[in-house]
């Protein structure tokens, strides 16, 4: 059938099973933007204000759902608006695909009115992209787009469009797409990989002190049953990572918080203390390991990873295997026998008593309104924030109990990420609460998404934990730079409530512990989007803590200092 280039990617998106578009147009977009508004009975278009949130937008989708998210921007500086967005979701391996419409096919290189080499900009921080100059590769290009952003580590692609081939005419026929995620190559018959479960078997029976660290590809993988089972199966403790929160359930008494540098001390000591180290679908970051060349220096180290690069770059092991982490557990869980390591666990449950997560709670803090809003709002709801104290805390203080529950820019750290996630989210789980948790300074990078909000009456929740300073900054800059506090106090006139409420959301300001449940509950019920402003004092601390340069034996808390 005969289709304009446009109506081409519409059909194209529909066969991926799209249901959801984030992004701002533009005049290089404008034929896909036309198409938009003639399949919006399939296809439901969400302009937000900027087009650095409709990236967020995508990635909070494809987080909170599996699916793979996609945002839409225009030419030149539209197309760099994405940029962060696009870094953001390669980082932490996130399937998005971003598309872009680029010049005319002839005014391509000529400096154009709005013309961007996007494709060039955006080579070292996507999985891969594409630049479709000719209509009969418009497809073929965006289904290989998807394809790669699902298979394997998913990552962002970015399709960047000519505007001609959007205008122009072509053939097309619908294709049948199995966008079911399925990474479960059989390696059976490969003598090398049996070789090495059997290896990884013979370790985990041989160790009388074996911990479980997991990160975001235990997620990916959709691998959290065969995790629980593994977990029972070697009778061992488990800890994650930031991206790894929800991968196993935060109940769990085998549970020991998040591991690194503001990781759980029974973490940071278990990990110090274990003879075997079993790390699943991480990559071992410099805010998880410490000081590298202390890192479980008494362990035996197993990798298990998707991506060979992730196997020996960051930490030596003495087992790297590389393939789906629900595949290479669901055999090492046939092929090992039920250990018994009772003194073990014993070791980490004292660890637990001895040093758990505490704080003042005669005041308004961040873990408190955390608590308060696992409390209220229930143990499933969505969580999302953007970088800094109050990242921590909700990693420290709520209880995730499934995944893609927590959403938040690890790798690369993204200020001004959470509330343009939490929009995105909340499309692809809409019967789920969902709550965005923003320190001041990351706040004001992105509050125009409440216009977002506020337009199509999404009915988030935005804690704002405002403390008028750059929180994270300053704590280290009080333990490191002999508190010189250069430029990271925010005590001005801003008014968040005013502001929220100017773009048409419903605020309250909390300033003491017995108001947050009433905020909370208020907020629940509230048909729209609703934004809390929780006043904490300025020199709050993130505890515990392990210094730079440190290693994780190292972890000091308020107790120490």
């Amino acid at each position: 059938m005969r289709l304009k280039g446009a109506d081409m990617v519409m059909e194209c998106l529909l066969e991926q099973g799209v249901d959801t578009v984030f992004g701002y147009p533009g005049g290089a977009i404008l034929e896909i933007y036309d198409s938009l508004y003639k399949y919006k009975d399939k296809i439901q278009s969400i302009l937000t204000s900027h087009e650095q949130g409709a990236s967020h937008a995508a990635d909070g989708y494809a987080r909170a759902t599996g699916k793979v998210g996609v945002c839409m921007a225009t030419s030149g500086p539209g197309a760099t608006n994405l940029v962060t967005g696009i870094a953001t979701a390669q980082m932490d391996s996130i399937p998005i695909v971003a598309i872009t419409a680029n010049v005319t096919l002839p005014l391509l290189g000529r400096d154009s009115f709005q013309e961007i080499d996007i494709t060039g900009i955006t080579m070292p921080i996507t999985k891969h992209n594409f630049i479709v100059k000719k209509i009969e590769d418009l497809a073929p290009t965006i289904r290989k787009a998807f394809k790669i952003a699902r298979e394997g580590r998913p990552g962002p692609v970015l399709v960047d469009i000519t505007k001609d081939v959007t205008a122009g005419y072509g053939e097309y026929e619908k294709e049948e797409i199995n966008i079911t995620l399925n990474r479960e190559t059989s390696l059976d018959d490969d003598k090398n990989y049996q070789e090495s479960l059997e290896k990884a078997v013979e370790l985990i029976e041989e160790s009388k002190k074996p911990f479980i660290f997991v990160g975001g590809g235990i997620k990916a993988s959709n691998a959290t049953d065969e995790l629980k089972r593994f977990a029972e199966i070697i009778d061992a403790p488990v800890a994650d990572s930031l991206m790894g929160k929800g991968g196993f359930d935060g109940n769990s008494e085998r549970y020991t918080g998040m591991l690194g540098m503001h990781g759980t001390k029974a973490s940071n000591l278990g990990v110090s203390r274990c003879d075997l180290l079993i790390a699943i679908g991480t990559r071992f970051s410099d805010r998880v390991i410490g000081n590298a060349s202390t890192f479980a220096s008494n362990a035996n180290i197993i990798q298990i990873d998707i991506d060979e690069a992730e196997i020996n770059k960051n930490i030596h092991v003495d087992l790297g295997i590389t393939g789906d982490a629900k595949y290479i557990l669901k055999k090492l869980n046939l092929m090992l026998k039920k250990q018994c390591n009772t003194e073990w666990m014993e070791e980490i449950k004292t660890l637990k008593n001895k040093y758990p997560m505490k704080y003042n709670k005669d005041i308004l803090t961040g873990p408190y309104v955390i608590e308060k809003i696992e409390e209220c709002l229930g143990d499933d709801t969505i969580i999302c924030t953007d970088v800094g104290q109050h990242q921590m805390w909700a990693a420290q203080y709520f209880h995730y109990k499934k995944p893609r529950q927590f959403i938040s820019s690890g790798g690369l750290g993204t200020m001004g990420y959470g509330l343009g996630a939490s929009i995105g989210a909340k499309y692809g789980n809409p019967k789920s609460t969902v709550v965005n948790i923003a320190g001041d300074g990351c706040f004001r990078m992105n509050m125009n998404e409440l216009a977002t909000a506020s337009r199509y009456n999404v009915p988030i929740i935005q804690v704002i934990l405002n403390n008028k300073v750059l929180g994270m900054v300053r704590q280290w800059q009080t333990f490191f730079y002999e508190g010189r506090y250069s430029d990271t106090v925010l005590d001005d006139q801003v008014d968040f409530c005013k502001i929220a409420e100017g773009l048409g959301c419903k605020a309250v300001r909390v300033t003491r512990t017995d108001e947050v449940e009433k905020a909370l509950l208020e907020a629940a019920s509230y048909k729209g989007p609703f934004v809390i402003e929780c006043m904490i004092q300025e020199d709050d601390k993130v505890f515990p803590m392990v210094a730079p340069g440190k290693g994780l034996d190292d972890t000091f808390d308020q107790d120490d200092i």
